[in-house]
């Protein structure tokens, strides 16, 4: 029997979340101290985050979810618990759970930035997820490719709603390019943690995410906020860390596996974690990048099954309803990070989505 096609199976992992009817009404997330709150989606959008900074001119949105009726949601949900207007909002990397909702916040009146590098990666991804997701969201999907407006590839300060954030353009990890930004020793990382979650790992090159890792660590957060899943401590980091050794050294150890044997191992090796679809894609990739690595890299030890190896703090179990491709990067590669041209869909409309003009010197510290 042939296997199912990728689309056919996470539509049918999300087919019961997504004939659930929305929220209906906003649902503020926890206060999370300083100022930081989030708001979190219903299956259907993939349980994911929108953290909100509360500033003295305005709120402040982390991320713009999957869909326009989220994106509003989240807005209303930050507006409630702030009391302030949403003002502005920062999409971390070029995954639709992320910029899909940046068109319905501009018509709202919020100003949408990012990364340039972010930002130049978003129209092609758009154009594959759009051939995968469009028409079984609509009318609940972006018209035109989402355009946030960007911003130089550099760590700076943002002067946003009366707040100083401190932002950093990274390269490689779950995506292309990742922006992560401080504030007050919290730091809001997207997807590049997992936390009860199986890894997006599309990209496949392990040791570039690995160097993410590092450079988040480096910042020395009290706080992180991944993009699903409750944030946590600087463990998080080890944890994430841990899980793509065990993954690294099982593919290594099977290395004429199927995809489904390998599938297995990590399912059994971490079966807390949730979407262990995402493995049918993130394994043979890996795969590839292993093949094509130096021969001189170092390769980690298998971790013992008594040594934590899985994100702490996680709460989905592996069987769980949530539609299994909400973490679309670029199409899977190996070395190369860019999205496969197999894999792309016709070129995007040429409309890219009304936003703001240039930042201003007074919006840059």
């Amino acid at each position: 029997m042939r296997p199912l096609p990728l689309l056919l199976l996470l539509a049918a992992c999300g087919a019961s979340s997504s004939a659930a009817p929305p929220s209906p009404a906003p649902r503020p997330g926890p206060d999370l101290g300083d100022g930081v709150g989030v708001y979190t989606s219903g299956p259907r959008a993939f349980r994911t985050h929108s953290f909100w900074i509360a500033g003295p001119e305005g709120t402040v949105l982390i991320d713009t979810q999957f869909t326009p009726s989220e994106a509003l949601r989240a807005k209303a949900a930050a507006e409630r618990a702030t009391g302030q207007p949403v003002t502005h909002a920062l999409v971390l990397h070029a995954n639709p759970d992320k910029f899909n909702g940046t068109p319905a916040l501009q018509t709202a009146g919020v100003e949408v930035w990012t990364a340039t590098s972010v930002a130049a990666a978003i129209p092609e991804v758009d154009a594959i997820r759009r051939r995968w997701f469009e028409a079984r969201y609509a009318p609940d999907y972006p018209a035109e490719t989402p355009a946030p407006t960007p911003f130089p590839d550099h760590t700076e300060t943002l002067q946003l709603a009366g707040l100083r954030l401190r932002v950093h353009v990274l390269g490689p990890g779950v995506s292309t390019a990742q922006l992560v930004v401080e504030h007050a020793g919290h730091l809001f990382v997207g997807d590049l943690l997992a936390n009860g979650h199986h890894a997006w790992m599309e990209l496949g090159d392990l040791d570039a995410w690995r160097a993410r890792l590092d450079e988040l660590a480096a910042l020395s957060p009290r706080w992180l906020h991944p993009g699903r899943g409750a944030s946590g401590g600087p463990e998080l980091l080890r944890a994430q860390r841990a899980y793509f050794d065990r993954v690294e050294a099982l593919v290594r150890a099977h290395p004429d596996a199927s995809t489904a044997t390998l599938r297995a191992e990590v399912e059994e090796a971490f079966p807390e974690l949730g979407h262990p679809v995402f493995l049918r894609v993130g394994l043979p990739a890996v795969r590839r990048w292993l093949q094509q690595r130096p021969p001189s890299a170092a390769s980690p030890s298998a971790p013992s099954s008594s040594e934590p190896g899985s994100p702490a703090s996680g709460s989905s179990a592996s069987g769980s309803s949530e539609p299994g491709s909400s973490e679309p990067g670029s199409s899977a590669r190996s070395s190369d990070p860019r999205p496969s041209a197999s894999a792309a869909a016709p070129a995007p409309p040429s409309a890219r989505g009304r936003g703001p003009g240039p930042l201003s010197a007074a919006a840059r510290a």
